[in-house]
């Protein structure tokens, strides 16, 4: 089968579109063209005309004559089958079927046309197919404009935040050099120029010529302050407290400023107090912090791959008499957690009486003041299982493509051995140019375009919601596009459930007040 050519022709002859598939000069073309029309007869019910040297297999389209020029040994039947295809996509592309809209779609019909045949045998597609193929959308070239544009844009934010640090570190100079300009001298050299001015009567105005610029300084100051006094008294701008001495002459002509009507804005130095009072006392001398990491990574169609939970138990003192202690702890009983101690703890009294105590006994624990802000590390201990039982929560997800679209259902399942808190569930999507589409949702979500993760957030996971549910809808994509899904989330209870019993004083007397901290956190949890 050989098509030689494939046109749209008008009922005279007239060729409005024509894509030739072998060399062939344009006259022969037009003159094969303009003879179709008299080889039609009138009343006929097939659909093909032959001639000595080609065959056409045409059918018409309204006042139209769609159009196969093609040898005589080709096969009809693999003729009608590609002209029953072009019919199909002509419609596709044109919406009026007349000589009009043909001229105005023409290439791309040609184009259309290219992909049905190639070198005159007809490809095997389809009509969707064909529609995709001119369409030559790529999800490479729009991943690459998203990345694109979120670097323009986060490029510009830093532009906005330097911009404005510049504005203000042109404002702190200007205030400095306006209120600070007195520190350049000594007070010797203050008092001078104090000692040299006389306040006029009538205006509040310097009469002396020798005030190095303070006449004006101080003229520009109190017409900015008049009509203002609430905001002057109360918020007293950085940098304009001038400091003129505790002298008698500076009191006389601060008392005559006011006098005048002028509010006067007295820099208070900040006390020791004030910074004192913005560090928080502390409030127990003894805290013991209970802390475990998990790191979970499970598998999208079920199962554990990995599950390791990491503790400590560090000891933070606040006074250095409170050192001399030790601590009593215990936990659950279980063969699989493997307890490691600090060097300097005493290893036979924590195995044989769970007592955490120092090698020396007259040697007391360091306080927090000169070692890490977090405490001193006691203990350490390790849980690996394989065991999905003990995972705290599992997710599940379920994409499907329908259409033009794609489903994806996610639903998670907490274990009842834990409370979760503040629990985020980040699915990475596809690059999107709006946001998904969330049709359910137990919880809250938030869509990241810069990162395209969408952010599934329940605020507590207990005995009311052990299992919740999420459903969005997305463009096409494949599915393992949402994966691996990454979970965060807090518990206050722990794997090991260590707890301390009590502190024990090493020189006799009341036991110190402690408190204990206990939290889980995930490290790296994942669905993959």
């Amino acid at each position: 089968m050989v098509v030689l050519a494939a046109s749209i022709i008008s009922k005279s002859g007239k060729a409005l579109v024509s894509r030739q598939f072998v060399d062939m000069s344009r006259i022969r073309i037009e003159g094969l063209l303009a003879a179709f029309p008299k080889l039609v007869g009138i009343g006929k019910q097939h659909t093909y005309v032959e001639t000595e040297n080609v065959r056409y297999v045409y059918q018409p389209i309204e006042a139209l004559y769609l159009l196969l020029v093609t040898n005589k040994q080709s096969n009809i039947l693999e003729d009608l089958e590609t002209l029953r295809l072009l019919s199909k996509l002509v419609p596709e592309y044109c919406s009026n079927l007349d000589e009009e809209g043909i001229c105005k779609t023409a290439f791309e019909l040609i184009f259309a046309f290219d992909e049905v045949i190639s070198l005159g045998h007809k490809e095997n597609v389809t009509v969707a197919q064909v529609k995709q193929y001119c369409e030559m959308e790529s999800h490479e070239e729009k991943l690459h404009k998203l990345v694109l544009q979120s670097k323009i844009n986060e490029t510009k934010d830093v532009m906005k935040r330097k911009a404005s640090e510049i504005d203000k570190s042109k404002i702190e100079k200007n205030r400095g050099e306006k209120g600070g300009f007195m520190s350049l001298t000594s007070s010797g050299r203050i008092e001078s120029s104090f000692s040299e001015m006389s306040i006029s009567s009538g205006g509040g105005g310097f009469g002396s010529s020798s005030g190095f610029g303070l006449s004006t300084e101080v003229e520009s100051f109190s017409s900015k302050n008049k009509g203002r006094p609430s905001a002057s008294a109360t918020a007293p701008p950085k940098g304009l407290g001038m400091k003129l001495g505790k002298t008698q002459r500076t009191n006389q002509f601060l008392e005559s400023l006011k006098a005048e009507g002028e509010v006067i804005v007295e820099d208070v130095p900040p006390t020791t107090t004030q910074s004192k009072s913005a560090v928080p006392p502390p409030t127990d001398p003894v805290t013991l912090t209970v802390e475990e990491k998990i790191n979970v990574t499970l598998k999208r169609d079920g199962g554990v791959s990995n599950f390791d939970v990491q503790g400590t138990l560090s000891l933070q003192i606040l006074n250095q008499e409170d050192g001399l202690i030790q601590v009593q702890i215990e936990s659950r009983a279980d063969s699989g957690i493997l307890f490691k101690t600090h060097p300097n703890i005493n290893k036979e009294l924590f195995s044989n009486e769970n007592i955490l105590g120092l090698k020396d006994p007259n040697r007391p624990f360091p306080t927090g003041q000169s070692g890490d802000a977090a405490g001193v590390g006691l203990l350490k201990w390790r849980i690996q299982n394989l065991d999905e039982s003990l995972v705290p929560l599992t997710i599940n997800c379920w994409p499907s493509v329908s259409g033009n679209e794609t489903y994806v259902s996610i639903e998670y399942e907490a274990s009842s051995m834990f409370d979760l808190r503040n629990v985020v569930i980040s699915v990475p999507l596809p690059a999107l140019r709006d946001a998904p589409n969330v049709r359910q949702i137990d919880g809250e979500w938030r869509y990241d375009p810069r990162a395209s993760t969408l952010e599934w957030s329940i605020l507590l996971i207990d005995s009311s919601n052990r299992s919740g549910s999420m459903e969005f809808v997305v463009p096409p994509a494949d599915s393992s596009v949402f994966f691996p899904i990454s979970v965060r989330f807090t518990a206050a209870k722990t794997f090991s459930d260590l707890k301390v019993l009590n502190v024990l004083p090493l020189r006799g007397g009341s036991p110190p007040k402690f408190s204990q901290r206990t939290q889980l956190i995930t490290e790296n949890y994942r669905v993959e």
